[in-house]
This record gives C-alpha cells, sequence and structure tokens, in this order.
C-alpha cells in the first residue's frame, strides 16, 4: 500500500519504521525539518518538511495515488482537517486519526465521523487505548499483559517466568501431562531481547518473557501454572487524574461494585472534576509525591498502586516512593521515554506502561484491516505481531491439515475460534471456512500472510 504519515514523533516514526519494513511504500510529512532529518538518516521512506493541511503538500506525497493517511501529529483539530482534505481533494481511501480530547470522544458526537461530517474512518484515542489496557493488567495479576481477541474468547497473556514458575525447565511436550485441563499454546519467549520460537523439546527459563495464547476462561488457571497466584486487587491508588487515569476510574467504576479506588490529582480544577464525574471514587486533591498526601490515602493498605500524571520523572519517584514507604505493592507507571525500561529492576517497578505502543498496536490492526483481519498486537517494538484472522472462501488453507499448511517457521498458530468453541489446534487440524485464527508472525511475514488468508489491503 502506498501510506502517508502526518507527524514525525515517536509514534509516526515508529509506524513509518514497521510500515516500511513490510514493504509498504511510506512518506512521511512533518513541519520539523529536524525530525524529518531523523527519519531521512534512519528510513528507507520518502519524508517532507511542510504542513500536511496544505493540499500542494498532500500532493507532493502522492495523495492522489495514496491508500492510507495516518494523522498523528500533536493537535487534535489538525489531524482532524488532514483527514477532512486527503478525502475531499484526493480521495484517500482509508484515513486515520489520534484524537486526544474527551470532547470529540463522547459517544453521543459519534455521529460527526463520517463522509458527510468528519470523514475519519477509525478514530484513534491513546488515553483510552492505554487506560483499557492497564485495566486488563489489571484483572490478570501476574501477566505483564492481557489482550483479548475473537470477540474476547480468547486472550494472548504476557508472563514473565520467575523463581516461582513450577514449569521452567520443563519440556513444552511434557507441559499437557502435569496440566491436562489448561487450554493454552506458548507461542514463545523473548530471552536477552530475543523473541525464540520454542519447540516440543524446549523449555522455558527463568527470566524469559513469555507469551501464551489461552481460552480466555482460563485466565487464573494459566497464571497459577506459571506461579502466579496473586488476587485481583480491590484497593488501587492512582496518581494523576489526567485523560488515562479518568477512563482508567470509569472502566473499573462500571466493571466491580467492590474496588475502593482513590485519585491523587495536583489540579484543583482536575479534582473538582473527578469529584463530579466519578461516583464511586475518592479524589484526593494533592501532590503525589508528597509524603503526607500519600498517608492521606492510606498507602499502607493499598493493594496496586498506579502512576499516571504527564510526567516521567514524577512517576518514576512514585514507584520508589512506595519501595520506600509501602512494600510489596504492585506498581505500575507510565513512562514515554524508551530508557527508562532500564531501570524498571532496580527501581523494582512491576510493569512500565508505553503509551507508544499502545497507540502503534491500535494503529496497525487498522493498517492491515480488510476483509478477515480485526486485530493486531506487537510484540518487541514490532518485530512480532499477534494478528487475529477469519479464514475466508478464497484461503488456501481451508480443507487443509496445519501440518500441511506449509506455514514458514516464523509464523505459528496460537489458537481458533469455531463457532463457540476455542481450540488449541494439533498437527492434525484442519481449517475450515470461518475459522477465526490467532497467530504470531513476524513483521517480514506479513505480507505473506496477508496473501493466505486472501486480505483485502483497503
Amino acid at each position: 500500500m502506498n501510506i502517508i504519515i502526518c507527524g514525525a514523533g515517536r509514534v509516526g516514526f515508529t509506524m513509518a519504521k514497521l510500515l516500511t519494513e513490510q514493504n509498504h511504500s511510506v512518506t512521511v510529512i512533518d513541519q520539523s525539518s529536524e525530525d524529518i532529518q531523523k527519519i531521512n538518516e534512519a528510513l528507507d521512506v520518502k519524508a517532507i518538511v511542510g504542513k500536511a493541511t496544505y493540499p500542494s503538500i498532500l500532493e507532493k506525497a502522492n495523495g492522489n495515488d495514496a491508500d492510507m493517511i495516518i494523522a498523528v501529529t500533536k493537535n487534535d483539530e489538525i489531524n482532524m482537517l488532514i483527514c477532512q482534505i486527503a478525502y475531499t481533494a484526493f480521495n484517500i481511501p482509508k484515513k486515520i486519526a489520534r484524537i486526544r480530547s474527551q470532547n470529540y470522544l463522547d459517544p453521543k458526537f459519534s455521529k460527526l465521523y463520517n463522509k458527510e461530517n468528519l470523514p475519519i474512518d477509525f478514530v484513534i484515542s491513546p488515553e483510552i487505548e492505554i487506560a483499557k489496557s492497564i485495566y486488563r493488567k489489571l484483572e490478570s495479576p501476574g501477566a505483564s499483559d492481557n489482550v483479548p481477541f475473537a470477540n474476547n474468547n480468547i486472550r494472548l497473556l504476557e508472563i514473565l517466568v520467575d523463581e516461582r514458575c513450577p514449569i521452567f525447565n520443563i519440556k513444552l511436550n511434557e507441559l499437557t501431562k502435569k496440566f491436562p485441563k489448561l487450554n493454552a499454546n506458548i507461542l514463545g519467549v523473548v530471552r536477552d531481547d530475543r523473541f525464540i520460537f520454542l519447540k516440543k523439546n524446549d523449555v522455558m527459563k527463568k527470566n524469559d518473557k513469555a507469551y501464551v495464547v489461552i481460552n480466555a476462561l482460563q485466565i487464573q488457571d494459566t497464571l497459577e501454572a506459571f506461579g502466579h497466584n496473586d488476587p485481583i486487587s480491590k484497593k488501587i491508588l492512582l496518581i494523576g487524574g489526567g485523560n488515562i487515569g479518568y477512563n482508567l476510574a470509569k472502566y473499573i467504576e462500571q466493571s466491580s461494585n467492590d474496588t475502593r479506588l482513590k485519585i491523587i490529582e495536583k489540579s484543583k480544577n482536575r479534582a473538582e472534576f473527578l469529584a463530579s464525574e466519578l461516583s464511586n471514587t475518592i479524589v484526593i486533591n494533592g501532590n503525589g509525591l508528597d509524603e503526607e498526601v500519600l498517608k492521606e490515602a492510606n498507602l499502607e493498605e493499598t493493594e496496586t498502586v498506579i502512576a499516571l500524571t504527564n510526567d516521567d520523572e514524577d512517576n518514576l519517584m512514585v514507584g520508589v516512593l512506595v519501595e520506600k514507604f509501602a512494600k510489596d505493592k504492585r506498581t505500575m507507571v507510565l513512562t514515554t521515554k524508551p530508557n527508562y525500561s532500564l531501570l524498571q529492576s532496580s527501581l523494582k517497578i512491576d510493569d512500565l506502561i508505553d503509551p507508544r505502543m499502545n497507540t502503534v498496536s491500535s494503529i496497525l490492526k487498522h493498517v492491515h484491516k480488510g476483509t478477515t483481519i480485526e486485530s493486531a498486537y506487537s510484540i518487541l517494538n514490532g518485530e512480532f505481531e499477534v494478528i487475529e484472522a477469519e479464514i475466508i472462501e478464497s484461503s488456501d488453507l481451508i480443507n487443509k491439515e496445519l501440518k500441511n499448511a506449509d506455514l514458514p517457521d516464523e509464523i505459528k498458530i496460537g489458537a481458533v475460534l469455531r463457532e463457540k468453541e476455542v481450540i488449541i489446534p494439533r498437527s492434525n487440524y484442519i481449517f475450515k471456512k470461518n475459522d477465526i485464527i490467532v497467530f504470531l508472525a513476524k513483521k517480514d511475514q506479513i505480507p505473506l500472510v496477508e496473501n493466505i488468508f486472501r486480505i483485502s489491503a483497503v
């Protein structure tokens, strides 16, 4: 596909890199000559300095031949205007806009986004996506991530293999005997910053990060098999009541009546807004780095602390303070700087939340989305993707056994949803029309994946 990306920040850069590696033709537009220079030096893309709202700039970016435009500048209104011009002047088929303001995202205004009004095909809200991601982590303590597929019938769990894990150093083909009722498939592990596809005789090792596809009904059973028996937190403290904290609080309130949730918010006006909008949450106006404020929030009794301010350093300091004043709490910290991941272990932070990859994963599923692809989840900064796709009538997989499907080694089938049944396929599994497949693929195999499943690109 010919894809135009407007915005050369962290998200725009990452998207350009991943899409180029998947053999798409990419053009990046940004007003910053410095950011465009970085793009030019690092990537094999066409890079243009200029305003993406100028029709002449979009024309220079070959807007007439573009299949998709992705607007990820820092300004919501500019992203909207880019999509409008892309549609009106160049009739670009697919338009994706990143929008942060909650005013634009209220469901009662969803009619705005159509061809007659604002021609945006897919709206990406980083704050909402991050809030959803954190909520999924909360409902699966012991998992670094918990991603739904196949209408929430299948889950992908990211699980750290630590000293509590009773199944490391056991060959994969022996795990079924040990856990006969467990309907799970270990796709592979990240070990020493490399993804490793595990074979039948391979074992997981301590400090591996395992990626496991499971029946969604077996989240707790799977975590227990990996030695994670932590109960779901019922006492949660949020530091920072911005859009992420606000949306997360709403999800928690909507899904649980017995969770005691508190938010510490520095801004008095924002704290008053939160108190008026949230019905079952205690809002404290104060600085989350202040020891007295943390005492007021009863940090000692809190089970999980989540730092969600707009300042990376403040969020990391929250992790430090929790470790100092209230050990053995689960800590989750938002950080936009990738280098801070090096501090995770030394600061004893359980989860680092990367908003960039949340946004990238949200966009990728729409890039791939055609007649059959529904979801995508990125691993190792996009080196691998876990993808959900439906087998349609034209697919070469129909009526083939898995062992005879001639799939490359860097594509691994995780699970299948057939009607309402979740199946972990064995070598003799026969693919049928309308099967929903969840599988792992290396980034350079994505074009092959699209061909196998007969995916329409637009």
